[in-house]
């Protein structure tokens, strides 16, 4: 009976969402530039909601966000030039610091950012 409560409790400490609540700095090298983003998450179980703002594109609120373990994922949308896009972000944390990939599906490409806790 001991192993079985301990496995359980192992299983439910491994299948925990990431604590990534509060505000993210990113950066990432683009054709245009430095892209700078700012996120601010807020965590409720797996589900994962806030806004981020970008030095090139503004405010975004954050759309069907969700926490796995140690992955996230999210879409905001950008106005560029009056035309909206979707941008989906696919993350790994790793302490104070998440790998992102990006895909921006209206310019059919995709770049890699990190981003670091704000203490």
């Amino acid at each position: 009976m001991k192993w079985a409560v301990c496995l359980l409790a192992f299983f439910a400490i491994a299948a925990s969402a990431a604590d990534i609540g509060g505000t993210w700095k990113g950066s990432a090298e683009t054709p245009n530039g430095t892209v700078e983003r700012t996120f601010v998450f807020k965590v409720d179980g797996h589900k994962l909601t806030g806004e981020t703002t970008s030095n090139m594109f503004g405010k975004s609120a954050i759309d069907g966000g969700s926490v796995d373990g140690d992955r996230i994922s999210f879409t905001i949308k950008v106005n560029v030039q009056g035309n909206e896009g979707k941008v989906s972000y696919k993350g790994k944390v790793e302490g104070d610091t998440i790998h992102f990939k990006v895909e921006i599906a209206a310019a059919g490409t995709s770049l890699e950012m990190d981003a670091r806790r704000v203490p």
